[in-house]
């Protein structure tokens, strides 16, 4: 096989907060989006913050990584979540790069 055959373009997957706490406090299941192949600058965010106590690192990241259905950033310098649901998205992002 060629590593050629294993380059694609990056493609939005759903992941859902559906963890109970949180579904009741915010009434339903949440989504949202992020690319399945990650730039290299993200990944070396995350390994520089996890040695790090900068907020504004993990902020970076879930700027980076937490989308709409159509590839656009939910948190902007105006608009930023709940921290119950940042801390969630977080662990989803995680698990979903591990994959």
């Amino acid at each position: 096989m060629q590593l050629s055959e294993l380059s694609k373009k990056p493609q939005l997957v759903k992941l859902t907060i559906d963890k109970a706490d949180l579904v009741e406090k915010y009434g339903e299941v949440l989504d949202f989006y992020m690319y399945d192949r990650q730039p290299l600058h993200v990944f070396s965010k995350i390994a520089k913050s996890s040695k790090s106590e900068d907020i504004g690192e993990y902020l970076e990241i879930l700027k980076d990584t937490i989308l709409t259905e159509k590839g656009d950033p939910i948190m902007t310098e105006e608009n930023i979540l709940p921290l119950d649901l940042m801390t969630e998205a977080m662990a989803l992002i995680g698990a979903q790069m591990g994959k």
